[in-house]
């Protein structure tokens, strides 16, 4: 099908399904249009290219035909958390460019009853628990994990350590000057808060468990964690949220304040998603590479489709500063 059914579809013209489906200018669009793009992309069954279209004159299994499920371990709908998000829609490109189409797009966890055994393969989104994972292998076992961090679950997985990301922002926060430095994010047996932690022991500043708040990461969570901070203590000089979107609510916060009660924050966070690139003062973050990390999921996955590895494969991503302006040195350093 062309770009041109889409573009008839959507009520866009079709170099603007070009450039969202190719992902040379997404901003051309927004998301609501980028979304009725790509969901007319997969009614259709859209092959990115002539030579793709002649595939499906073959009489033989091709590779148009292959198709996989992508489970989401760590959210319900992808409107949740705009890194997995923009996750999936990396995965969606580098899935259209392999001509692989998407069965499904399903919420699980362990009490979830999984329909995937028809799938040619499954692409799982978060970190999922040991009993979801052997569900998961039993009905399919061509798997592969995108995550923040290495596990010992004997399938293939892309990974970008949280931990280090975590250990990168504190060490740029402290670099500046700072020692009191709150955290906003998830406590539980999560690698950021280690990364926090492990950071202000190595650098032998004492932690504040009145400056910790456990939140579910999501926006409003984050915003009334950091209301409760202002709140409670004004000895803080910097927080670190475990993702972007915390911090853009804590940023915006921070806007509303009359100037004649602002303190200066440094606000650093993790994920560096689009959004990132639009707060007042820009956010400082540590970028985790979605696009890349997407492509190598989905060359292992297929790889492992057509039976050229059968070992458990870790491909691990390095994380990287976007020093922006939302971060100051302290006074007097």
């Amino acid at each position: 099908m062309s770009l041109k059914k889409i573009a008839e579809m959507t009520g866009v013209s079709p170099s603007t399904v070009s450039r969202v489906l190719n992902h040379t200018t997404p901003s051309c669009a927004s998301k609501k249009v980028q979304d009725q793009i790509f969901e007319a992309a997969r009614a259709i069954g859209y092959q990115p290219n002539e030579s793709a279209r002649k595939l499906r004159s073959q009489s033989n299994e091709s590779a148009e035909n292959r198709h996989i499920s992508i489970i989401l371990a760590r959210i319900r709908t992808l409107k949740d958390d705009p890194f997995f998000y923009e996750l999936f829609r990396s995965l969606e490109i580098s899935l259209f460019e392999s001509h692989t189409s998407i069965d499904q797009v399903i919420y699980a966890d362990e009490h979830t009853s999984l329909d995937i055994a028809s799938s040619q393969g499954v692409i799982i989104l978060g970190r999922c628990s040991h009993k979801l994972l052997k569900q998961i292998l039993n009905l399919n076992c061509n798997a592969i994990g995108i995550w923040r961090n290495s596990s010992d679950f004997g399938v293939d997985e892309v990974v970008c350590d949280g931990q280090k990301a975590a250990e990168l922002a504190m060490r740029h926060l402290i670099s500046l000057g700072h020692k009191n430095i709150a955290y906003i994010g998830d406590c539980s047996y999560e690698s950021r808060y280690i990364g926090y932690c492990n950071s202000l022991i190595n650098n032998h500043i004492p932690m504040n468990y009145d400056w910790i708040k456990q939140t579910d990461q999501t926006g409003e969570a984050g915003a009334c964690a950091f209301e409760e901070l202002l709140k409670k203590s004004d000895d803080f000089s910097a927080v670190f949220c475990a993702n972007d979107i915390t911090a853009i609510h804590v940023l915006r916060i921070l806007q509303k304040i009359p100037k004649s009660r602002q303190r200066k924050i440094s606000v650093i966070s993790i994920d560096n998603i689009e959004e990132s690139q639009d707060t007042q003062p820009f956010l400082t973050t540590i970028h985790i590479p979605k696009d890349e990390m997407a492509h190598m999921a989905v060359t292992m996955l297929l790889d492992r489709i057509a039976k050229k590895h059968t070992e458990a494969v870790r491909i691990e991503f390095p994380c990287r500063l976007v020093n922006r302006s939302s971060c100051f040195p302290v006074a007097g350093v």
